[in-house]
């Protein structure tokens, strides 16, 4: 299982149910990695989608405790024990975590590889991704050039799980 999050220099990644900043570069960074594939995310980033539907294109996957959840377009699923056995449908696909701050938190530790948009920059933020340069489990294996977008600079960054 792989994820993709845009992080600023504090690991935030979102505040108020929004993106901190919106890059067209690493949306289509994000379009590209998980178009024919799947995608796990959890109801409020579902919700936080252009009119809160599914992305087209892709399976989606929701993973949320409210039993009463139904979206269409979507698998919904309420447990990590539903969430592995739903992902065995989908083994000649790539699966990428897609957020929020909950939904990453449990499944990393299901993660071998995270492909992280970097910004550098600090936005007001609540809610976070865990700093992967400090987890020992984590190491960095690529980092691309630094790209800008009007006065916003990151850099494209692969982690993987050390073996």
């Amino acid at each position: 299982m792989n994820l993709i999050v845009s992080v600023d220099k504090n690991w935030a990644i979102g505040y108020q149910n929004k993106l901190l900043v919106r890059i067209p570069g690493d949306m289509k960074n994000f379009r590209r990695l998980t178009t024919d594939n799947v995608i796990v995310m959890g109801r409020k980033t579902l919700e936080s989608f252009p009119q809160g539907q599914p992305l087209s294109n892709r399976v989606n996957i929701v993973l949320t405790k409210n039993k009463d959840y139904q979206v269409k377009g979507a698998v919904v699923v309420h447990s990590l024990e539903e969430l592995m056995e739903e992902l065995k449908r989908y083994e000649d696909k790539q699966v990428y975590v897609v957020g929020g701050e909950s939904i990453y938190r449990q499944l990393l530790p299901y993660c071998k590889r995270a492909v992280i948009t970097k910004i550098d920059g600090a936005y007001e933020a609540d809610t976070y991704f865990p700093n992967l340069d400090k987890d020992e489990e984590w190491q960095m294996t690529e980092e691309s050039e630094e790209q800008t977008y009007f006065d916003i600079c990151y850099t494209y960054r692969t982690y993987e799980k050390k073996v």
